[in-house]
């Protein structure tokens, strides 16, 4: 008898599984009805698969960006899954570095070559520091937070979106039957068997639609993220640029004609480059700007107790509360107070006050 139920029960199984796939097949075909997802429901569905699609090619791209070596990103894969940490290899401005410096032992440290060559090494070496640094905290803050996304929320929300579509294939396929069914009795349990199916259906739909409406939450926490992966290129981009502003200081100190390692005469002097202003807030951007914006007239200033009129070039955004934020194209009053700093006015719009860089003013007559 416990066989026979089983049995009866494998074919009740094979049945109901052949009738939804019949179901499903009809479907494609056009030659049966489907039931439709409310509108909120597809929404939040395209929403989610949009949100896994960019995050996908945001995260490759990014992998990309901090490790242009692919090989090099196969092996942190592999390691990454056997749970065994990569073994530690010089980055390409660490391996140019130490080229240089040993080149410049190899010339003399005491030759304006070999010297130059030893100070460019350090440089290259501090740089491939802070690469390091910036591949670590891009990958704690932002990769990973991306990865768990697609690899444990949408994981999650695929397989109950699948789930979905199985318990609407049941309950087309029971509408269905109970189409066809003619006898009383037939009727009666398809009736029951609509309710039933129904009743599945509603039930998975509600808790894949709570899985999507979490996809808004995802993007709070990814915006958290991004945030912190600007700060990371911020202070990476500051150090190198602060790296070669030292850099370039020390190689202005050699003399503009030197006696090359060989001895004999150089005809090509070495270049004297200017050094660009550093702007005091590390958080500030760093514009392009033409050697005009310092003229006469913003030393008059500075050297006066007077204001002047000045419209600002670009948007600045405060750094702290003695800064004043700016917007493009507005018209502020500036002066000069003893004791700035040479990059900087005092700017007021109305109530309010602040530091202004003036890099980002024009003079107006």
């Amino acid at each position: 008898v416990t066989i026979l139920n089983l049995s009866w029960k494998i074919i009740s199984m094979n049945s109901v599984f052949n009738l939804t796939n019949l179901q499903f097949t009809e479907e494609k075909l056009g030659q049966a009805e489907k039931t439709e997802l409310d509108a909120h429901l597809e929404n939040l569905l395209s929403k989610a698969e949009c949100t896994k699609l960019w995050t996908e090619k945001i995260m490759k791209q990014t992998e990309v960006l901090l490790q242009p070596n692919p090989n090099a990103r196969i092996e942190e894969f592999v390691y990454e899954k056997l749970d065994r940490k990569a073994p530690s290899r010089m980055n390409n401005p660490e391996l140019l570095g130490q080229y240089m410096i040993d080149a410049g032992n190899e010339f003399g440290p005491g030759t304006a070559y070999g010297n130059a060559l030893i100070k460019c090494g350090e440089t290259q070496k501090r740089i491939g520091t802070a690469d390091r640094e910036l591949i670590q905290t891009s990958a704690i803050n932002f990769l990973t937070p991306l990865r768990n996304f697609i690899e444990g929320d949408y994981k999650t929300i695929t397989k109950e979106r699948k789930l979905l579509q199985n318990k609407r294939l049941d309950l087309d396929a029971a509408k269905t039957r109970l189409k066809k069914a003619k006898v009383a009795e037939a009727r009666a349990a398809s009736e029951q068997e609509v309710r039933i199916t129904q009743s599945e259906f509603d039930r998975q739909a509600e808790i894949t639609r709570l899985l999507l409406e979490g996809i808004s939450s995802t993007h709070a926490h990814h915006l958290r993220c991004l945030n912190d992966f600007v700060e990371a290129q911020m202070t990476y981009y500051a150090q190198c640029y602060q790296y070669m502003l030292d850099l370039q200081k020390q190689l202005g100190s050699f003399p503009s004609t030197f006696l090359s390692n060989n001895n004999q005469s150089s005809t090509t002097p070495v270049q004297s480059v200017s050094t660009p202003s550093v702007l005091a807030s590390a958080s500030a951007s760093l514009p392009s700007v033409s050697n005009s914006v310092v003229t006469s007239g913003l030393s008059e200033l500075k050297s006066s107790s007077g204001s002047r009129k000045a419209r600002v070039l670009y948007d600045y955004d405060a750094a702290n509360s003695s800064e004043l934020s700016l917007l493009a194209d507005e018209v502020i009053t500036v002066y000069s107070i003893p004791g700035m700093d040479s990059d900087w006015l005092m700017g007021e719009r109305g109530n309010q006050k602040g530091k202004v860089p003036i890099t980002y003013l024009e003079l107006l007559n």
